[in-house]
């Protein structure tokens, strides 16, 4: 047993210790619990906007799965250089939702999966690499701002399916709504009034009575599960491949903001042990973020990064034993080569992933108010970067109209709510005068709570 001291907190189990089996395995098995709706999820998402069947949304999730458990396996015990031998849990993020359906509607899977590898390969490279230096670009106030654009922007999605689906005969009928809400009100309740694991698992209860309940009211069809093999192998080029260059810039940017919400993750894990990461542990981990997407990619995979609620599991229970998150990924790669599993996930009315679907992006854009309100200051300069930013993201978004005027190549990438949020939170915080900018050492006037004031 660990017992830090220092900044850090009492650990039970520190980073290279193992519990008995059968602790390991109980522990092993909430982390999986918190990573795997949210990367289902996404995979569900992708592939309702790129119109597959269901054979094939089969085999998103089952790769999405399955990859995600091949990158936690290698961020616990590393391959060579890629990896960080930390506890880190991988999983599909959100960020990556709405280039992947836009593209996968438009252009088709094929240039998705195409960008992806590429992407996947050079930016995390670099970024690895030069980590040091492109980190100063991304403080919390452009980070902030991406993840509470990622968690606005997808609310009508989770609106969506709520109402049944788009394009559903029954978008918006009674039953549709009343299982998301029955979903949507157990998540909350369960997150707000009990503790420990009932709380850590609000989203897989909330989804796993809604399912129930539909079961009951006839609504949901097994066949798929029916059909689905006992034991499948990943195909290579299963979706195809090809290459253009806007979505590729457009993955390229996602990459480099994943690779900094992965850095600011594995910060918070060896928090715990009261350090900053290691320059190898940056590395390996920023390595393990490209190169398992991109070998994922080759087989149906979306990019894997750092889950960034299984960092708040570590810290909340005071047990970082990367073995116990080893065993994880061991569950999660068994769990992908199970096409009935996938194809279970499939048979969920959109009405019940719905209502998880809301609380977790509303979760995201909250976290990203989190971060912007604990490590900046309202002051006018950082407001208005903050009103920019959110402006001309959330405007794109919903009127994307507004963009025709451009090639069609501008208006994909600048039409992403994530880009357009990033690069002008981005341009704005590195050029203006600030705090919080790289080119400049100008420090903030501390403004009263009342209202803001100049920071000139």
């Amino acid at each position: 047993m660990s017992n830090e001291s220092g900044d850090g907190i009492d650990l039970a189990y520190g980073l290279d210790e193992k519990p008995p089996l059968p602790k390991s395995i109980l522990l092993a098995l909430q982390h999986v619990s918190v990573m795997i709706v949210p990367s289902t999820a996404v995979a569900f998402i992708v592939a309702g906007a790129a119109g597959l069947d269901a054979v094939d949304t089969t085999y998103l999730v089952q790769m999405v799965i399955l990859f995600a458990g091949v990158a936690t396996v290698v961020q616990a015990y590393t391959v060579g250089p890629v990896g960080a031998k930390l506890p880190i849990v991988m999983g599909t993020s959100f960020a990556f939702v709405g280039a992947m359906s836009s593209i996968g509607a438009g252009a088709g899977l094929d240039t998705v999966f195409g960008s992806i590898v590429v992407a996947a390969i050079v930016v995390p490279f670099l970024l690895g690499w030069q980590f040091k230096r492109l980190q100063a670009f991304f403080p919390p106030l452009v980070t902030g701002l991406i993840v509470v654009i990622i968690g606005l922007y997808l609310i009508p999605v989770g609106m969506e399916y709520s109402a049944g689906g788009v394009d559903a005969p029954d978008f918006g009928a009674l039953h549709n709504l009343a299982l998301a809400a029955l979903v949507l009100g157990i998540t909350v309740l369960f997150n707000l009034l009990l503790k420990g694991v009932w709380r850590m698992m609000s989203i897989l209860i909330g989804i796993g009575t809604g399912y129930a309940v539909a079961i009951g009211l006839g609504v949901v069809d097994f066949g798929p599960v029916a059909d689905a093999a006992w034991f499948a192998v990943p195909t290579p080029g299963e979706f195809g491949f090809s290459f253009e260059a806007v979505p590729l810039l457009t993955f390229a940017f996602l990459f480099l903001v994943s690779g900094m919400e992965t850095i600011g993750d594995m910060s918070g894990i060896t928090a715990a042990e009261g350090r900053n990461p290691t320059a190898e542990e940056f590395r390996g981990g920023i390595f393990a973020d490209g190169f398992i997407s991109a070998i994922g990619a080759v087989f149906g995979s979306f990019p894997q990064t750092s889950f960034s609620q299984n960092v708040g599991i570590i810290n909340f229970t005071g047990i970082m034993s990367r073995h116990i998150v080893g065993i994880g990924g061991v569950m999660l790669i068994v769990l992908g080569l199970v096409p009935k599993i996938g194809a279970i996930v499939t048979t969920i009315p959109d009405a019940v992933f719905g209502g998880a679907v809301l609380v977790m992006v509303g979760m995201v854009a909250a976290s990203g108010m989190r971060l912007l309100f604990l490590n900046i200051e309202m002051n006018r300069r950082n407001m208005v970067v903050i009103a920019t930013a959110l402006g001309l993201g959330l405007g794109v978004e919903t009127v994307p109209e507004a963009l025709a005027g451009l090639p069609e190549g501008a208006q994909l990438f600048f039409g992403e709510a994530v880009i357009m949020t990033g690069l002008v939170a981005l341009l704005l915080n590195t050029f203006v005068p600030g705090d919080s900018s790289p080119l400049f050492d100008v420090p903030d006037t501390v403004p009263p709570v009342s209202e803001p004031v100049d920071d000139d």
